[in-house]
């Protein structure tokens, strides 16, 4: 059974995707980095098939957004900015697949723009940016081999998981649940054919390099999320159900269990998607993984919803829609994008700490250079900055400069693989830590604090020690592996 696809509303659509394009662009100079971006940064100075908490693709793209456009906030997120408006466009097109009209696939364009989490996401340049759009991209294609039945999609299914992995590893759990729900539901017939095999052909060669990189480096990514769920996981189960209310929006409930009941009555070819979504719940839960991975399959629950929705309105509540429309653009905008004074970002940072991740890096960089700058002059040549966190190390990578400081070091993340200092700093350390650490500081020599930081939000730099140790207790090659973190 095939459903009927109405001509694509594409200027609508595209008025949508631009309107949002420009709004992100209005706002993306204001407050600052976010801690990855400067991550990212420094990993674009060493591309390479892999980092030890990521794949390539998105330090490669923030990487030549700031060749092109400049290494500044804004610059850098040209890229995420036209990820999100293609995201908005084929969630519409998802729609349409679906049986929305015209008028309906407009609507799921409007709810996918004014949703919190994909504009939150939007705004900076993220590997959930593009990880979003390839999911939407996997979706489409696999709701076009379940309306047609034409397994040839297998391949195009392939491609875009290649490419995501090649972004984030995230992408193997909707497509876990997605498998999961046709071996439950069918139709089977599609785990049967030779373009199955082409599809995993396709992204194994396309994920190829990055999963040899992995491989060939004791694959520390699985070590970096087995970190993630022991530190997070008893919270991130606890608030699993809350935040999948409240990150899209709490006005878009109702449009994505619309959506859900609506693929599983009314459109039968369609009932495994929608299944897919509770088996990946359940699956994220399990690996104590966080709320947002399971996002991507509400958004085509959002599309699904789109129709119903309209329907229910349609019947002479249109000032309703009015109202929610303008409640659900509202909120998500306060809660999302950099609108509000810094001052009042405290309202909003339970909801989004993101939000209060882009404050302060300037001033933690000035705060070291205070710091550095109470080091005798004679020690300086010898002396090393560590950071404990690649946020920090980041930030003082790239203001750094503008106060005469020297290349940071840090064992976080792949911040560890571009090396240790070099065994003739034998000088004074200016430890940067969050609050005072017995492990790294023992191994620093005699340490004792000598500023903090104070970024004027509260976010997890506020309050950072600066603290000033002797020196490195064996040559810095020496100690090194005992400096690694990999969370």
């Amino acid at each position: 059974m095939t459903t009927r696809r109405h001509p694509f509303a594409a200027v609508p659509v595209a008025v949508v995707a631009a309107i949002v394009a420009v709004v992100l662009t209005a706002v993306s100079g204001r407050y600052g980095f976010h801690r990855d971006e400067l991550y990212f940064l420094v990993a674009g100075k060493h591309l390479a098939w892999g980092f030890t908490d990521q794949p390539p693709l998105t330090p490669l793209l923030v990487h030549v957004s700031g060749s092109i456009f400049g290494n500044t906030p804004m610059g850098i997120r040209v890229f995420s900015t036209l990820a999100a408006a293609a995201t908005i466009i084929v969630v519409a097109l998802i729609a349409r697949e679906l049986g929305a009209d015209r008028r309906a696939q407009t609507f799921a364009a409007c709810c996918t723009a004014v949703a919190g989490f994909p504009l939150g996401i939007a705004h900076l340049a993220s590997t959930a940016t593009y990880d979003l759009l390839a999911w939407m991209v996997i979706g489409l294609f696999a709701v076009k081999l379940l309306r047609t039945g034409d397994h040839r999609w297998w391949v195009g299914i392939g491609l875009a998981t290649g490419i995501a992995l090649e972004n984030k590893y995230l992408v193997v759990l909707p497509l876990a649940a997605l498998l999961l729900a046709v071996l439950i539901l069918g139709p089977r017939s599609v785990l049967r054919s030779w373009w199955l095999l082409a599809g995993i052909i396709t992204a194994a060669l396309v994920a190829g390099p990055n999963l040899w990189w992995q491989a060939t480096n004791g694959w520390p990514q699985l070590t970096v999320a087995g970190g993630i769920s022991d530190d997070d996981g008893v919270e991130n189960r606890i608030m699993f159900i809350p935040l999948q209310l409240l990150q899209l929006s709490p006005f878009l409930v109702p449009v994505w269990v619309a959506g859900f009941v609506h693929m599983w009555r009314s459109i039968h070819w369609s009932r495994p998607i929608a299944l897919a979504y509770p088996i990946l719940c359940l699956i994220v839960l399990a690996a104590g993984g966080k709320s947002y991975y399971a996002l991507p399959l509400m958004l085509i629950l959002i599309a699904a919803g789109a129709i119903p929705t309209l329907d229910w309105f349609s019947r002479g509540r249109t000032s309703l829609l009015a109202v929610g429309a303008v409640l659900t653009a509202v909120t998500s905008v306060i809660i999302a994008l950099p609108v509000l004074p810094t001052s009042a970002l405290g309202a909003v940072l339970p909801v989004n700490p993101e939000q209060g991740e882009q404050v302060g890096w300037p001033a933690l960089t000035s705060a070291v250079a205070d710091a550095w700058a109470q080091i005798p002059e004679p020690d300086r040549s010898r002396a090393t900055i560590f950071a404990l966190n690649y946020g920090e190390a980041g930030a003082i990578d790239h203001y750094g400069p503008a106060h005469n400081l020297p290349t940071p070091y840090s064992g976080h993340m792949s911040f560890y693989d571009w090396g240790p200092p070099p065994d003739t700093q034998t000088g004074p350390v200016l430890l940067v830590e969050q609050e005072p650490t017995q492990y790294y500081e023992s191994r620093l020599g005699t340490c004792h604090q000598i500023g903090t930081v104070k970024t004027g939000v509260d976010n997890e730099e506020n309050g950072t020690h600066l603290t000033l140790c002797t020196g490195p207790t064996e040559s810095w090659s020496t100690l090194w592996p005992s400096l690694r973190r990999y969370y």
